[in-house]
């Protein structure tokens, strides 16, 4: 049996009501989210629901994109993020397997691919 444990979160981002800074829809601290590095990132709304779970060889950028692409699985859901949590993942193929364990185990909101448990 293969035992596979939550990966540790390296960054949370809260959204800000009214934010004063310079911000990137409302998460003023988007720049701690590291731009050339690969994980995993997790968009929570304000009950600490898990809405959606995706991965990316270079976070920062990917990230930004769900808030701007017309295309984006959350486009029509961008609004209820509150929080991003960001997980520091090298290797490609952890990437593949912990975003399919996460998006199964906290039974993600959003994520239409990889579910295995509707």
């Amino acid at each position: 049996m293969i035992n596979i444990t939550m990966p540790n979160v390296d960054v949370s981002i809260t959204k800000q009501i009214n934010p004063q800074l310079s911000n990137i829809y409302g998460f003023t601290d988007f720049h701690l989210i590291p731009r050339d590095y690969g994980g995993i990132f997790m968009f929570y709304n304000d009950q600490d629901e898990l809405l959606f779970v995706g991965k990316a060889r270079k976070l920062r950028p990917r990230i930004k994109k769900h808030f701007e692409d017309t295309v984006s699985d959350i486009k029509l859901h961008r609004d209820e993020v509150t929080r991003i949590d960001v997980s520091l993942i090298e290797s490609p193929v952890h990437r593949e397997i912990y975003e399919t364990y996460i998006i199964n185990e906290l039974k993600s909101k959003y994520n239409i691919d990889k579910v295995m448990f509707r």
